[in-house]
């Protein structure tokens, strides 16, 4: 959640000092999401081993807190996404609109992180075979794919 405030508040800033700075974030953003939505189509198509589940590690609470911080500062896709993904995507609102944008991609986060998690243990007997993978992996394509395509085109507009 901070870092999406962050992103929206600072795209918001500078996209107002510069204003070619936007639209170099929403092809540049759209780049990205092509790129990564291909990785994804490629991996999909070659398909790819499924997960293999470890037995059950105990880690003590100090051990797990390190790693979620490590997993959430030391991570250079957090701020791509958070920083100038996202904040590049407000660019296109203004006003209580971008506020209401950045309560909206924060509330996703945190539903999409809980998610996850909780849903880890559940979905992963299904992740052991490789045909899941393989959709997911086509799925993840085909939404990069439509968000590059929408940020290009209001690029335009």
């Amino acid at each position: 959640a901070l870092l999406i405030g962050a992103g929206v508040a600072g795209f918001g800033a500078l996209a107002e000092a510069a204003p070619w700075f936007g639209p170099l974030m929403r092809y540049g953003g759209a780049a990205f999401l092509l790129g990564y939505g291909w990785r994804n189509a490629v991996s999909a198509w070659h398909g790819g081993e499924g997960l293999e589940a470890e037995g059950q590690a105990t880690r003590s609470l100090g051990k797990a807190i390190l790693t979620l911080l490590a997993l959430t500062w030391l991570n250079p896709h957090v701020y791509l996404d958070t920083i100038l993904l996202i904040g590049g995507i407000s660019g296109q609102y203004s006003g209580v609109d971008r506020n209401v944008f950045a309560v909206g991609a924060m509330g996703s986060s945190f539903v999409w992180f809980f998610s996850l998690g909780y849903g880890a243990r559940w979905l992963s007997p299904l992740f052991e075979k490789s045909v899941a993978w393989r959709i997911l992996d086509a799925v993840i394509a085909l939404i990069m794919a439509t968000l590059a395509i929408s940020l290009v085109f209001r690029a335009l507009n």
